[in-house]
């Protein structure tokens, strides 16, 4: 027969009553903050930028069982868990753009392979439906594959689309160019820059700029022919190089990473979909 385990010291005892009691505390502040709205339960005030090939946002989370496989295989970090004001959406994933968006440097979008449920997927299933404009015409062309056999990435649906969403901003409209690192020396994100490693992802505080006319929002796009500079006639009838966002944009985010004016002058605009003509 095993001796008897020693009865707990009054010390200890105490500690665990009071972790108990801050336990207790702060479930019941959480309740207690949700059914007064100011923690949302059911829903995030605004829409996440799903990983490549989410479903729906209802049936993604539906089917997310919150693993974080995803994030493990991201070669640049990008996805995120989601938090408590996330409502349903604690612990699912999701990208901020602006902080380090997917730029496909795992070519193959690991975080769908990595996926168990279904919930990032290559091929939807029938049952569930395609909402109008998130469909991509064909197959979007990854330019770092250009030169493969199979240039093309397998999704079928986009996860949001681009938009200049401050004209006024853009070094482009204004004629600028742009010289120096896009994000500054503290900025962390990281991207795959062909020229240097297309399989090592660098941070982009260690590749500068210097070109005449700031373009960066066009020329890093991973995907081919998404987003192109035009002349475009503004409201006092001259014409200015604007981006302009096509149907190929799958909603990846770099454009939005990399753009060098604060608040950014184009963003993605989370789970949108094309609406015909440029954006």
């Amino acid at each position: 027969m095993s001796a008897p385990k020693p009865a707990m010291s009054l010390e200890k005892a105490q500690k665990a009553r009071r972790k108990f009691l801050r336990s207790l505390g702060l479930t019941g502040g959480v309740i207690g903050l949700s059914l007064l709205g100011y923690i949302p339960v059911t829903q995030a005030k605004t829409p996440r930028l799903r990983p490549p090939g989410a479903l729906n946002e209802s049936d993604f989370l539906s089917s997310c069982i919150k693993c974080g496989q995803c994030v493990q295989v991201c070669p640049v970090q990008a996805i995120k868990l989601g938090e408590i004001n996330d409502g349903f959406g604690i612990g699912a994933p999701y990208i901020d753009s602006r902080e380090q968006a997917c730029d496909f440097s795992c070519d193959a979008v690991q975080c769908i392979l990595a996926c168990p449920t279904g919930a990032l997927t290559y091929e939807k299933p029938e049952f569930l439906n395609v909402r109008d404009g998130a469909r991509m015409a064909a197959a979007p062309i990854l330019i770092a594959k250009q030169k493969d056999p199979e240039p093309t990435l397998n999704l079928k649906e986009r996860t949001g689309v681009a938009r200049l969403a401050r004209p006024e901003a853009c070094l482009a409209v204004q004629g600028k160019g742009f010289k120096g690192l896009a994000r500054g020396a503290a900025f962390k994100g990281k991207m795959r820059y062909m020229d240097v490693d297309r399989w090592k992802p660098i941070p982009l505080r260690d590749h500068p700029y210097d070109i005449p006319l700031c373009d960066l929002c066009v020329r890093e796009c991973p995907i081919a022919k998404a987003i192109e500079l035009r002349p475009v006639k503004g409201p006092d009838g001259v014409e200015r190089m604007t981006p302009t966002v096509l149907e190929p944009c799958v909603g990846c985010g770099v454009c939005e990473m990399i753009c060098p004016v604060e608040p950014a002058a184009i963003v993605v605009d989370a789970q949108a979909v094309w609406k015909g003509g440029a954006a």
